[in-house]
């Protein structure tokens, strides 16, 4: 099981065992490397546990999902076919189960390949928003996880029978992130006046990086390339090909936002709408996408789809709907946060501060996307 694969693991890692021991790193980080290896043979794999014990300085100061991130990006520049051969196993294991229960409820199981997750995820998460944005239906959940999956049901249920309402359903959107936080120059972040803030403003439209072309996604990695390269967002914690994601571009909404120590510098759209509505807008839903993956409470992994757009300043307390007072946070977090008695505060660069009900305050710096 799980212990002789982390044993088989920290065996091929001595420095990794060494952190392990020390308590540098955490038994997730040593699972990470486990998980990341499958798929790997012989010198494949060896060369990753090479290069997962060179990364234990890494592994120290990023979170495990970080960590594994970066794991993902070195085993895929070990595979030669970019994980096409995967790519297709996957496809063939392709699967949706139908049965009645005991209860008479109809159900559904399905496992599908990341690419056609992706499509299948972006449009069951534009009807959801669709629909439910002002008012839910009779008989939804209060406990925030069940009220999430009786929204989804239903939206898949109006997609089935009519084809929903969201606007131009089904169509991806891919959010290419471009964090110049270890770039010492103004001029090559983007931000010319030196101020490392963005003013707000309505972004130029379209999708690109103001006064400049899309970056060549070509040659990057997705989901993280590295110091210096773009991180590309498709919404989903999944490998897709190169080749097959190029292919999926030209099906896409692609939008471009440069970040820098937890402040984005550009983003399409407009990013403060003050009092006028209580609701995010997409381009402040694409602004903290890009700088977070998922829920903004250390170590939740809750994805952003699932997350709700929180106000720091709360609505009914005179909060604005500006990008600098907005968090994505978990529908469990969102609950702690207003019924619980967990307040939560931002700094000048986003640095989030937690202070629970007993007394203990959390602190973090600003959200990275990169692990490195």
């Amino acid at each position: 099981g799980r212990v002789l694969e982390r044993s088989g693991t920290l065996g091929a890692t001595p420095a990794l065992a060494g952190a392990l021991n020390d308590g540098s790193v955490t038994p997730g980080h040593v699972d990470a490397v486990t998980k990341a290896a499958k798929g790997l043979e012989g010198q494949q794999r060896a060369e990753l546990m090479r290069r997962a014990d060179g990364l234990v300085g890494l592994a120290a100061a990023a979170s495990v999902g970080d960590f594994r991130k970066r794991l993902e990006h070195e085993a895929r520049s070990i595979q030669r076919d970019d994980g096409m051969a995967k790519f297709e196993r996957q496809k063939a294991a392709v699967r949706l189960r139908r049965w009645t229960d005991a209860d008479g409820m109809w159900c559904l199981q399905g496992r599908f390949d990341p690419l056609t997750g992706v499509k299948l995820n972006a449009r069951l998460v534009a009807e959801i928003e669709a629909l439910f944005a002002e008012s839910v239906p009779a008989g939804c959940p209060t406990d925030p996880v069940a009220k999430q999956e009786f929204l989804a049901a239903w939206a898949l249920a109006r997609i089935i029978e009519d084809g929903g309402v969201a606007p131009r359903a089904g169509r991806p959107e891919f959010i290419v992130v471009i964090d110049t936080s270890d770039d010492p120059g103004p001029a090559a972040s983007g931000d010319p006046d030196g101020s490392g803030r963005s003013d707000g403003s309505t972004g130029s439209g379209g999708s690109g990086r103001p006064g400049q072309g899309e970056p060549d996604l070509v040659g990057s990695e997705p989901g993280g390339s590295g110091p210096g390269g773009p991180t590309v967002d498709w919404g989903l914690p999944v490998e897709v090909p190169h080749r097959v994601l190029v292919e999926l571009f030209g099906e896409a909404d692609v939008h471009t936002v440069i970040v820098r120590h937890g402040v984005v510098l550009y983003a399409p759209g407009e990013l403060n709408l003050g009092r006028t509505t209580r609701l995010a807008n997409r381009a402040q839903r694409r602004a903290l996408r890009a700088l977070y993956r998922g829920c903004a409470v250390p170590g939740c992994e809750a994805c952003f789809d699932r997350c709700k757009i929180h106000h720091v300043r709360w609505w009914r307390h005179g909060g604005r709907t500006d990008l600098d007072n907005l968090l994505p946070l978990c529908a469990l977090h969102h609950s702690k946060v207003h019924s619980a008695g967990w307040v939560v505060m931002l700094g000048p660069d986003r640095q989030l501060t937690i202070r629970y009900p007993d007394g203990t305050v959390q602190a973090t710096g600003p959200p990275r996307r990169r692990a490195a």
